[in-house]
């Protein structure tokens, strides 16, 4: 059950930067905060930050921030990606051994933050994960 809250939240984040893709998200350092929750686990995981420099070139394709078969044998591939106005949602599904498939939705505001939120069905349970994000500045080399 551990590695499967680890894919998750490993597949959590990167969701939270491949959905960027033609989205009201611009290129920079994002702070990412993660609050995730299972079905089955009476309590909450502790709150996790990470923090990450977003290129104009992921923002163009948001499968490239997600693993691809060929980088991990636990791929994750977004299907159904749709932006409305302000919000993007999107579906996804990452495979063996930890097969999981779930969807998310973000919400993007004019002062460069987001709230989302994001579901994920694995064979140990539901994982819920809410996720906030805000741009801190340009990347640093």
């Amino acid at each position: 059950m551990r590695s499967a809250a680890i894919l998750a939240v490993a597949c959590g984040v990167l969701a939270a930067v491949s959905v960027a893709a033609q989205s009201p998200m611009r290129p920079g350092r994002w702070e990412v905060t993660m609050q995730m929750q299972m079905t089955n686990m009476p309590m909450q995981m502790p709150e996790m930050k990470t923090s990450r420099c977003v290129t104009a070139e992921e923002l163009k394709d948001p499968q490239k921030a997600v693993p691809s078969a060929s980088q991990s044998p636990n791929a994750c591939k977004v299907s159904d990606y749709k932006v409305t106005g302000n919000t993007v949602s999107w579906r996804m599904a990452c495979g063996p051994p930890q097969d999981m498939t779930g969807s998310g939705e973000m919400t993007f505001t004019a002062d460069d933050t987001y709230t989302g939120t994001m579901k994920m069905t694995t064979q140990q349970g539901v994982m819920m994960m809410k996720t906030s994000g805000k741009r801190l500045g340009d990347c640093t080399p």
